[in-house]
């Protein structure tokens, strides 16, 4: 009987090793996952705040003023504008 009670005592080595093994992985992958989380929530803020960025870049105020001031750009005189309207399509012969 003592036989048996060895070979049960390291069957019962190996299944505590083998638990305490598989809740540490268990462990290290929550740890992992909650860090993927983080970072997911981290980029779609930085996300939303490019987008609010581009919006405020491309408003029309805002590209004038860079166009008037940087690159000294301004309207161009009311008498040479040239105004070019489409020629209305020619009705097809029925």
């Amino acid at each position: 009987m003592s036989r048996l009670n060895i070979v049960l005592l390291a069957v019962l080595v190996v299944c505590a090793l083998a638990t305490v093994t598989s809740t540490h992985q268990a462990r290290k992958l929550f740890v992992e996952l909650e860090r993927a989380r983080a970072e997911h929530k981290r980029i779609e803020v930085e996300w939303g705040q490019l987008q609010l960025e581009q919006s405020t870049w491309a408003k029309h105020a805002h590209i004038e003023a860079i166009a008037s001031k940087s690159l000294a750009m301004r309207l161009p005189d009311a008498r040479r504008l040239q105004f070019i309207t489409p020629a209305p399509p020619a009705e097809a012969p029925r």
